[in-house]
């Protein structure tokens, strides 16, 4: 968990950083929609490589899909601890029974 934090903290720092000289300060300097466009190419590449079932792979994809996600965290002025207190508040409920919740808490 603690390289959740120190990724976060990294990529704050990004945000006032020459996007000519950092890849994650050229992302946020495209705006939310070229951040979104990266998430999604990786949440295909992720697809993709469990489909091949390389386990190497699909780490490797996963670990992108997750360092954009935090990128756009960030971006939003949101952060991991965030999605972490929402997984931990959905910690023992059947997934049914969470997708409920979803649906009262929305109508």
């Amino acid at each position: 968990m603690d390289v959740l934090k120190e990724l976060a903290r990294v990529l704050e720092e990004r945000k006032s950083q020459d996007p000519q000289k950092s890849y994650v300060a050229s992302l946020y300097a495209k705006g939310l929609d070229a951040i979104l466009k990266k998430i999604g190419e990786e949440a295909t590449e992720t697809v993709m490589a469990a489909k091949d079932g390389n386990s190497d792979k699909i780490v490797y994809e996963v670990a992108d899909l997750w360092f954009h996600s935090l990128v756009l965290l960030a971006h939003q002025g949101l952060s991991p601890d965030q999605v972490l207190a929402e997984l931990q508040r959905r910690f023992g409920l059947s997934g049914l029974e969470e997708k409920a919740g979803r649906s009262e808490r929305s109508g």
